[in-house]
Order: C-alpha cells, then structure tokens, then sequence
C-alpha cells in the first residue's frame, strides 16, 4: 500500500523552496511628513472635482432612446383599442409575466376594431424582466415599451398593473371607446393605418 501513496516526490515542491526563501517583512517606522503631506493632497484635491453621481430624484438622467420601460396598451387615432386579445405576448412571455383574456366585440360594445379585444390584461412587474419579446410577438403594435422606469411601490399588489393602469391616454381627437368604427371603415383600414382621427 504504501508503494502506490508514495509521497516522497511531493515534499521538497517549488511552493515549499518559495516559502523558506521569502525575506521578511522590515518596519522603516512612520511615512515622512512629506509623503504623509503628498497623501492629503490628493484627497484635498478630490474634493473640488465634478462629481460623478446624480442627485436622484431630484435630478434624473435622461433614458436612451431605445429604453425598455414600463408597457403601454395603444390606441388607433379615433380611440378603439390596438389590442385584439390574441394573447401572443403572453405566450411569448419566458417569465410568464402576461396574463390576457379576450372576448368577443359586439356592435353594441366595440374595444377594437378586430373581432376581438383584451377584455383582462395584466402585467405582473414582480415578474417581467424587460426583454421586449411580448412587443416583438404583438401582431397589431398594440403593446410598446415607454421610457418610464419608476415602479417600485410599497406593496406587492400595486406592481401587477392591470389593462387601465397600462392603456394609453385619450389624446385630442379620439373618442373613449366603446364605440363603433369610422364610417367606411373595417378593421383592414385600421390596421393600414387609413382611420385618422375620432367621429365628430
């Protein structure tokens, strides 16, 4: 047995010659008073430069222009919503952050111009981690990402937006829907971009 642990090779390694030949550690005493002096120099000298962080909140830093933020359900120009309840971008979701329900437009009660509208839609920003897949998958651009990225809250419930905390303004020109399309209109021309503005 002690033929195959032979260990007679590993004791007289480079790391065991390394540490006897080290030198020892020498004290000189204190620095001299004018490397001590050199010392506060730079450090007084730092103290009249620019700093490098920003004030936040009360000074914000501009996002880029491509920055993903908080999401946004859009409108057509004449108010009806963008979004038709298909639920690819909850299918699309990796962190499974969408939920959607949809439901049937009626003539009497018209969201969207298509044959369907978000009727639920939330975002869970507990889980969302901003990758922009839902935005990709999203076959009418109903759903963008803003450059808002101030959602921390005091409760967890507050961070799950649901379709009225997502859903864009009512602009000048659009009619809070629901309300029938533009005369002439069908959902083609919507999507074509023909509908400009809200029924006067």
């Amino acid at each position: 047995m002690s033929e195959l642990y032979n260990i007679e090779p590993f004791k007289n390694n480079a790391i065991e010659k390394a540490a006897m030949e080290s030198t020892p550690v020498v004290d000189n005493g204190p620095s001299t008073f004018l490397t001590q002096l050199l010392g506060f120099w730079v450090t007084f000298r730092t103290m009249f430069k620019k700093p490098n962080t920003v004030q936040y909140p009360e000074v914000k830093e501009p996002t880029a222009p491509r920055f993903k933020g908080r999401h946004q359900l859009n409108r057509h120009p004449d108010g009806l919503e963008k979004c038709i309840g298909c639920e690819l971008c909850a299918w699309a979701c990796p962190a499974d952050a969408i939920y959607v329900e949809g439901e049937s437009n009626t003539e009497e009660a018209r969201f969207s111009p298509g044959e369907r509208y978000g009727k639920v839609y939330q975002i869970n920003y507990l889980r969302c981690i901003f990758c922009g897949l839902c935005i990709e998958a999203c076959p009418t651009r109903a759903l963008t990402m803003t450059n808002e990225y101030e959602l921390a809250d005091d409760s967890r419930e507050k961070l799950i937006y649901e379709k009225q905390d997502l859903l864009a303004p009512i602009h000048q020109g659009m009619i809070m829907p629901p309300h029938p399309m533009a005369p002439g209109a069908n959902d083609g021309s919507y999507y074509r971009g023909e509908v400009k503005g809200g029924q006067q």
